[in-house]
């Protein structure tokens, strides 16, 4: 076993490094298939799954993209999406959105939530991609999928080109079996 990296020497390269990590761990989590799929299979809102969908995007260099179904996660209530912004924008140099985006963090992990339980169900990524993603991060590299499973989300429709964000996929229904595949 090797040791973790040695802190990063900036914020924004420390802040970097973690988001990757903290995209890995969203991705390798026991719920994250089952959250993609109500995303896109329910007519209520998933934050879960927007904040899988925006991290998804994110591995795929889209970070745009991400920036997008993160802020739809964390307005829908996802603190986790809200601390993958601020880690984002701190990453980026840019001091007062991660500034706004940790007091929303804050704010939101102190919300009261109704508990949600998650029944097993087969992982979101393949067991060899998910180990990839995190031993990448463990090296302090940037988590990426193979080429195959970012052909499939090279593939996803496009419904809008948002002035700010350019380019925002839309997940489909067939998305988590593709990925499983």
């Amino acid at each position: 076993m090797t040791a973790a990296p040695a802190p990063f020497p900036s914020e924004h390269e420390q802040a970097f490094h973690e988001l990757d990590l903290a995209v890995a761990l969203v991705l390798n989590a026991p719920q994250a298939g089952r959250s993609l799929d109500r995303l896109v299979n329910s007519s209520k809102v998933h934050p879960e799954g927007a904040l899988v969908f925006a991290s998804l995007l994110y591995v795929t260099n889209r970070p745009d993209s991400a920036q997008f179904w993160w802020q739809f996660a964390a307005g829908s209530g996802s603190a986790t999406a809200a601390y993958l912004l601020h880690l984002h924008h701190l990453s980026l140099g840019e001091t007062r959105d991660a500034a706004h985006w940790r007091g929303q963090t804050e704010r939101l992990a102190t919300t009261p939530r109704t508990p949600r339980t998650f029944k097993p169900t087969a992982p979101l990524l393949p067991d060899d991609v998910r180990r990839d993603i995190l031993a990448r991060c463990h090296e302090g590299l940037h988590p990426r999928l193979p080429a195959s499973l970012e052909a499939v989300i090279n593939r996803l429709p496009i419904l809008c080109d948002d002035e700010d964000f350019g380019e925002i996929p839309q997940p489909s229904p067939t998305l988590t079996g593709q990925l499983a595949g």
